[in-house]
């Protein structure tokens, strides 16, 4: 079992008696990705398995849970989504939404450096995954293109949310793997410190997006050691320096606002970037903007890009009153200006979260001292008249108490707001239509956009999913996409009958259909490589891929040749007919085979196939000859000499001895047809 596992993973395994492993995708330090089937649900999943020997086991498994729980509440259109958790044998596991395309890194390494226009589209998913999840408390502490999924759709999404900081704040072993895997992408904060926050997130990302732009790494060295030093000591250059030709309105480099938004997101001092990725994703839209209007240059853009904090119309500033003086001693309240929430990681590695100082109310001037035991507890009328000085001071303080508790009710309802206030829930629009898919959407106060795909399980022109799914997180005024069915998927079976087989293969494939299986037979009349007949009927209506078998022709049997020399015509005739086989015949004279037989026959033996042909010679007989006339009364010479003359075989026979020598009669007599050579006899008187 140990030596499979070394060597194969968990491939064949199924994962608590749920997903099983199909392949391995990749193995990192932490740990390995699976592809795997989920055998309750029937879909493709990626599952993530915590390697062996992480030092405290029990510790970073306790990190991978609480890590695995936190990403799966980050529900957003552009980050890999966490469907469970468990473990199996001891080994933590995580099953993620399993992406089939590419990764950023495969894209840099065939297109960098890239047009800016083309750069940012694809960071920009990358920061509205990330300002979801700064929002959510969440800092990924592993940004890279490795981590970017490009899906074969072009959908990107941001993988491993919450797991850099399970193996960060672990053993130094796994730190040291996961420093050496990034370290070109880390935060300075990280390496001095170890402490990082929303601010990390986005260095890294415009490390990234100056890499796509320039196609090199800003920070180099021959040691990870050497590149982490230069992280921390060193700025990058404007990426406008690695690009030879100048921005020209869409025509090539990089204009001066793209130089400033790289440079402010991957600066080396902390405070001097955008303070998250929400403000960081409000950059990349302003520039990608600039850049389809064809914008050369813009001062006042680039100080935009400059900017750390929010837009002035994203805050505002909450003044409170001055107080009277108390006990002799001046005392104000500063104002308190809001700011966006910002994201930490204290020392062991736990976030927290930080809203900025926090305004209180000091003791109210007049608050009086309880009074002495025995004394009267309501002072004389006199003393109980108003006094004009003290009712100013006291509608002062009621204005600065209201304004404290408008501060905190302010800041209250920006945390619920920026936590939960913001967000709704997306509607249920399954089955609908789509003019009601439309009217739910708005009355939910939210957009949509339709796309279609085919389906065989939902009719046409109705809502087969959508992105958020139901009942998932989406800001309010945010856009989802609905995807409507354009009902079953389906193709015409071309005519492939009577076509060569490749030409017949080359249809049925161009028709979005595949070659099923196909038979060869012996066909009579059907040349050799040609379809004889096809499985599925021309002009049937079958879904994408579906088989088509073929019947392809061998051209006509074989058949085995008999020999029939010395044999009557008629069987030849016979067998001819029966095996298609075309007989051409020739007569001869034959002195030894009766007329009527065969003498010989071409081909005498082997193979023949149908409708080939065969010849044969037939015996005609022997060669008749007449016996010659008037032979009777001739001398016996004279008439053996005709017989001979004739083809005949004369023999004489004497019926008297000692007679005349004269012939008395023939047989066969004169004038009778025999076959040539034959015997005549003389009969001599």
């Amino acid at each position: 079992m140990l030596t499979t596992e070394r060597n194969n993973g968990l491939v064949g395994h199924v994962l608590d008696d749920r997903y099983e492993v199909v392949k391995k995708l990749a193995r990192g330090g932490m740990a390995t990705v699976y592809v795997a089937n989920d055998l309750r649900l029937s879909r493709v999943v990626a599952v993530k398995v915590m390697n062996d020997g992480l030092g405290d086991a029990d510790d970073f498994a306790a990190r991978f849970d609480t890590e695995a729980r936190a990403a799966a509440h980050l529900s957003h259109a552009n980050v890999v989504s966490v469907f469970d958790q468990g473990t199996d044998a001891g080994r933590p596991y995580i099953v993620m939404e399993y992406v089939q395309g590419f990764t950023l890194r495969n894209l840099i390494t065939r297109e960098a450096p890239m047009d800016p226009r083309r750069a940012i589209e694809l960071v920009e998913p990358v920061a509205a995954a990330l300002a979801a999840a700064h929002t959510a408390g969440l800092i990924h502490r592993d940004i890279k293109p490795e981590n970017v999924l490009i899906s074969d759709r072009g959908q990107v999404k941001v993988a491993d949310f919450g797991l850099a900081r399970a193996v960060t704040a672990n053993s130094n072993a796994a730190t040291t793997g996961l420093v050496i895997g990034t370290v070109s992408y880390i935060a300075p904060e990280l390496v001095t410190k170890g402490r990082a926050d929303a601010r990390s997130d986005v260095y890294s990302l415009g490390i990234v997006l100056y890499e796509m732009l320039t196609g090199r790494k800003p920070h180099q060295g021959e040691t990870p050691i050497q590149v982490a030093y230069s992280h921390v000591h060193n700025q990058i250059s404007a990426p406008s320096m690695e690009v030879s030709s100048t921005w020209q309105g869409g025509r090539g480099g990089i204009p001066p606002y793209v130089d400033a938004l790289v440079t402010s997101a991957a600066n080396r001092e902390r405070h001097n970037r955008p303070l998250d990725a929400g403000v960081l994703l409000g950059h990349l839209r302003a520039a990608k903007d600039a850049l389809a209007r064809g914008v050369v240059d813009d001062p006042a853009l680039v100080a935009r890009m400059r900017r750390t904090e929010p837009e002035p119309s994203d805050s505002a500033t909450t003044p409170v009153p001055t107080l009277p003086p108390r006990l002799g001693a001046e005392r104000r309240f500063t104002p308190v200006t809001p700011v966006s929430p910002t994201f930490d990681v204290s020392t062991d590695g736990a976030p927290f979260y930080s809203t900025g100082p926090v305004p209180y109310s000091p003791q109210s001037p007049h608050t009086r001292a309880l009074p002495e035991l025995g004394a009267s507890p309501v002072p004389p009328p006199a003393a109980r008249a108003p006094q004009p000085a003290a009712s100013g001071r006291r509608w002062r303080r009621l204005v600065a108490v209201l304004a404290v508790l408008a501060v905190l009710g302010g800041a209250g309802w920006g945390g619920w707001y920026l936590l939960e206030g913001r967000w709704t829930t997306t509607p249920t629009l399954a089955t609908l239509t789509q003019a009601d898919a439309e009217a739910a959407v708005t009355a939910a106060e939210l957009h949509v956009t339709f796309q279609q795909e085919f389906s065989e399980d939902v009719p046409a022109g109705q809502v087969i999913r959508t992105e958020p799914g139901n009942g998932d997180r989406i800001l309010r005024d945010g856009t989802l996409t609905a995807w409507i069915s354009r009902g079953p998927e389906r193709f015409a079976v071309p005519t492939v009958t009577g076509q060569a087989r490749a030409d017949a293969e080359q249809l049925i494939t161009g028709n979005s259909l595949a070659v099923g299986g196909v038979t060869e037979e012996y066909h009579d009349t059907v040349a050799a490589g040609v379809v004889i007949s096809q499985g599925a009927k021309a002009g049937e209506q079958v879904k994408r891929g579906a088989p088509v078998d073929l019947v392809v022709s061998k051209g006509p049997a074989p058949v085995e040749v008999t020999g029939f020399a010395g044999k009557p015509l008629g069987e030849l005739q016979a067998w001819a007919k029966a095996n298609l086989i075309t007989l051409d015949t020739t007569e001869e004279n034959h002195d030894t085979v009766p007329k009527g037989t065969v003498i010989s026959q071409d081909p005498s033996e082997g193979q023949l196939h149908r409708g080939a042909s065969m010849s044969a010679v037939v015996s005609k007989g022997p060669v008749m000859v007449t016996v010659p006339p008037g032979l009777r009364g001739l001398g016996a010479e004279n008439a053996a000499q005709k017989v001979r003359d004739a083809g005949l075989v004369p023999e004489f026979k004497r019926l008297v001895n000692g007679g005349f020598g004269m012939v008395l009669s023939v047989s066969p007599g004169e004038g009778t047809s025999v076959p040539k050579g034959s015997k005549v006899v003389i009969n001599l008187v």
